[in-house]
């Protein structure tokens, strides 16, 4: 299989920098360090990240620079601290993946200079999960105007290059599920799901994942966006984008390492590998796109 394991984990950086200032986050350090094991255990030549914390405009970023070093400070939680790092970037398939994307109809780019701003959701995936820098990775932007075809086929793209370079890959999205953060200051004590609708929403997708039904979670994503997230261009893409990477089906096995608010927002670690006992197939509400032709004012993110 050119692709071993997928997963969902929150970006915000609070399981990394701050895990003992409430039960809950580290629950969520607790399931990072479950999936870091699974990852290790399987042994990919190749991690990928998609991170809806690395926003775009103009087409899709693909960082490039082998070995990225910075010290980052989160816009929001800039009181947590500072988080250091280092990362081992797969250069050679960060171009690959570019020019396939390219031969799809995408714009592409790779990104590789000293001091690029690297999001606080990369960072807090790669430090968890790969602390070593064991797994070579590679990471791309979430492009905030992209529809669900675009975003298909760039998952599409990624699956073709994996294939192509002959790689055992890992892929990871970096998102929240319920995505209302508290606007005022809130003891850690006091951290919860921002409203009762939310955390029902939650559990059915934690349900629809536990049960490796991927597919129908794409399928889903529109509404799940209408009634748990506030209103933003990059919504529940990375659902079509991890989807389409990976095969568009249900057949999956699925475990939730994790759940637990930070800051009000539904925060998940989520495991999903191939199998064939999972949920099976499903019938496709829309069309399953191969080449993007550019935006024909039919669809919507």
């Amino acid at each position: 299989m050119s692709i071993v394991m997928g997963g969902i984990v929150t970006g915000l950086p609070h399981p990394l920098l701050c895990p003992e200032d409430n039960p809950g986050w580290a629950e969520l350090r607790r399931g990072f360090d479950a999936f870091r094991d699974e990852l290790a255990a399987a042994k990919p030549d190749l991690l990928v990240v998609y991170s809806t914390m690395w926003p775009s405009v103009i087409g899709h970023l693909i960082q490039a620079d082998p070995n990225p070093e910075w010290v980052h400070v989160d816009e929001l939680f800039h009181d947590l601290g500072s988080i250091p790092y280092r990362f081992s970037i797969d250069a050679a398939f960060a171009h690959r993946w570019r020019d396939i994307a390219i031969e799809r109809g995408l714009h592409a780019r790779t990104v590789a200079y000293r001091g690029f701003p690297i999001d606080t959701g990369s960072i807090t995936a790669l430090k968890l999960l790969n602390p070593d820098n064991q797994i070579p990775s590679v990471i791309c932007s979430s492009n905030v105007y992209s529809d669900r075809a675009e975003t298909v086929v760039l998952g599409k793209s990624l699956r073709a290059a994996i294939e192509d370079t002959g790689k055992r890959a890992a892929v990871i999205v970096v998102m929240s599920l319920s995505n209302r953060l508290f606007t005022d200051f809130i003891d850690p004590a006091d951290d919860r799901i921002h409203s009762d609708k939310d955390e029902e929403w939650n559990q059915k997708l934690l349900q629809f994942l536990s049960e490796g039904r991927l597919e129908d979670t794409a399928q889903l994503s529109r509404e799940i966006q209408r009634q748990i997230r506030v209103h933003k261009v990059v919504n529940f893409k990375p659902l079509w984008w991890l989807s389409a990477a990976m095969g568009q089906h249900n057949r999956y096995a699925g475990k939730v390492h994790a759940y637990a608010p930070i800051i009000g927002t539904g925060a998940a670690v989520v495991r999903l590998t191939p199998s064939e006992s999972g949920g099976g197939d499903k019938e496709y509400d829309e069309d399953d796109v191969e080449v993007f032709h550019g935006d024909r004012d039919v669809l919507t993110t």
